[in-house]
């Protein structure tokens, strides 16, 4: 058709008559906008209501796509701050340690203000040599620089974390607060279920959704039965109860409402669920690294007695990484552990990692905490460039970030990450969603309620684990590979290569839902 509308305009030469080039603009931008009209597609697990809404469809069971949206810094509600300078550092050339410790040690003994901030220390433009680490122990410390002007140099060798943020303290169950989910199925997605009572509870409530293991779930996953290998250990019940931090958002009755989805369904056969109140005391917040690049010394491509992790975070939440770049390190740029939840990290880069190429090296992007959020971020010469571990509780998000020049995969790495979404993801390597056997100590089934949304790659596996989930590749433009363990179910393939998806971001659709 186009062709006969650029021969219909040929016959006019040099157009003079504007009715006839009017004409032929209409017909070219009509045809344009039917070829636009047509490439457009939705997926037929969330659809775009008339009203601009989405609609989750649900199986048979009830489970659906989860909403990611409540992740990241407050879940979202409330804007990363432009934190007050309280503090301003320059570099000497040499040991700047202990300067840049004392000044986070006297401001951890401020009074924070009424928001949890005690301010920011700024290290102005300069090359700062850290031959230790920076520790960063109590809340509301911002530690900002300049851009890569600002460079924070881990000088000397063995392997340590340049910056480490950490509270102190564990998860833990408040007595007498278990109640039994009454529901003899909680699907996938589910904001709402039922308990066997709801005395003692309020709306606000701090709570764990606790999801026990059992010994027929493992044995039909099939996970008590990996193929032996190199130190491969068995999976066993009493290494596999989830334990989901949840707030109580509404009670209705015998229904509570939280702020999050379940992200592996609750099932009676394999042991339902339970709910109980819970405080983490020692669990910090409120902290940001901003504008830095971090770079490690290194002696040779291969060596490994060198800065390992540029930032390091753990029992901490509501706190953001923004604006930083890594170096030379050996494993990561960030590095989020079990009990970091409701972080942000942000416009951030990995860059020229130092190691070996093997196992336990170059995880540029690493989180095995919940509710976390990596959005536009780089990596170049990883191996698990945007990666979670094992038994990583969701939701979590991976958004726009893009992996060049990578040694290994991208996805959930090992042991049963659940609830994660891989949104507008771009990498030269793979991403894969599998059953890893044997690999490391016996990997099994790596992650499920996983989501490929609109990414690219060269080549993607996604399987489906035996049972407990699906795993799903939604707009993804890769070729589709079987996986290293051939036999297993295929995950949910729709439209494998097929450019128009709508809406082109599941993650930025959400978030735009969540503040209406």
């Amino acid at each position: 058709m186009l062709k006969s509308i650029i021969r219909y305009c040929d016959k006019f030469g040099n157009l003079t008559n504007p009715c006839r080039i009017m004409v032929c603009i209409l017909l070219i931008l009509g045809f344009s906008a039917q070829i636009s009209s047509a490439q457009e597609w939705e997926s037929k697990f969330i659809k775009i209501k008339n009203d601009g809404h989405l609609q989750y469809i649900a199986d048979q069971k009830g489970n659906t796509i989860p909403d990611f949206s409540h992740v990241g810094y407050h879940q979202n509600t409330k804007a990363i701050p432009q934190v007050q300078v309280v503090a301003t550092l320059s570099a000497t050339g040499d040991n700047d340690e202990a300067k840049i410790q004392e000044a986070i040690n006297e401001l951890a003994k401020k009074q924070p203000e009424a928001n949890g901030i005690r301010g920011a220390i700024l290290l102005k433009k300069g090359s700062y040599k850290i031959p230790g680490s920076l520790k960063i122990s109590a809340s509301g410390i911002v530690l900002r620089g300049e851009g890569e002007e600002t460079k924070l140099i881990a000088t000397g060798v063995g392997k340590r974390k340049t910056i480490v943020a950490s509270g102190e303290g564990k998860l833990a169950e408040i007595p007498n607060t278990r109640v039994k989910i009454a529901n003899h199925y909680v699907p996938v997605g589910a904001k709402s279920f039922h308990l066997s009572s709801t005395k003692g509870l309020s709306i606000g409530d701090k709570i764990v959704v606790y999801r026990p293991a059992t010994a027929n779930w493992i044995h039909d996953l099939k996970m008590d039965q990996i193929e032996p290998g190199t130190g491969t250990i068995q999976w066993t019940p009493e290494d596999y109860n989830f334990e989901f931090e949840r707030t109580i958002t509404a009670i209705n009755g015998s229904q509570i409402t939280i702020d999050n989805p379940i992200v592996m369904a609750l099932e009676d056969q394999y042991g339902g669920g339970e709910i109980y109140k819970c405080t983490f005391e020692g669990r910090i917040a409120e902290i940001g690294i901003e504008n830095l690049l971090l770079e490690s010394e290194y002696n040779g491509d291969t060596d490994e007695e060198h800065g390992w992790d540029a930032i390091a975070f753990n029992k901490i939440e509501n706190s953001w990484i923004s604006g930083v770049t890594s170096r030379y390190f050996g494993y990561s740029c960030v590095n989020l552990s079990h009990d970091s939840k409701q972080i942000t990290v942000k416009d951030s880069k990995c860059l020229a990692p130092k190691s070996q190429i093997i196992g336990g090296r170059r995880y540029s992007f690493n989180n095995d905490g919940q509710l976390n959020l990596f959005i536009n971020c780089y990596a170049s010469e990883g191996r698990h460039d945007y990666v979670t571990g094992a038994k990583v509780c969701g939701p979590n998000v991976f958004y726009n970030c893009k992996s060049e020049n990578a040694k290994a995969d991208i996805g959930p790495h090992h042991r049963w990450a659940m609830g994660t979404l891989y949104d507008n993801i771009t990498t030269d390597g793979e991403i894969n969603i599998q059953d890893r056997g044997n690999w490391g100590t016996g990997h099994g089934w790596s992650g499920v309620n996983q989501v490929l949304w609109n990414c690219t790659a060269l080549k993607v596996t996604v399987q489906n684990p035996y049972v407990s989930g699906v795993n799903y590749a939604i707009g993804v433009k890769a070729e589709k590979t079987e996986g290293r363990l051939k036999g297993r179910p295929i995950g949910i393939w729709e439209n494998q290569n097929k450019e128009g998806l709508k809406p082109p971001s599941l993650y930025l659709k959400q978030v735009e839902e969540s503040k209406n």
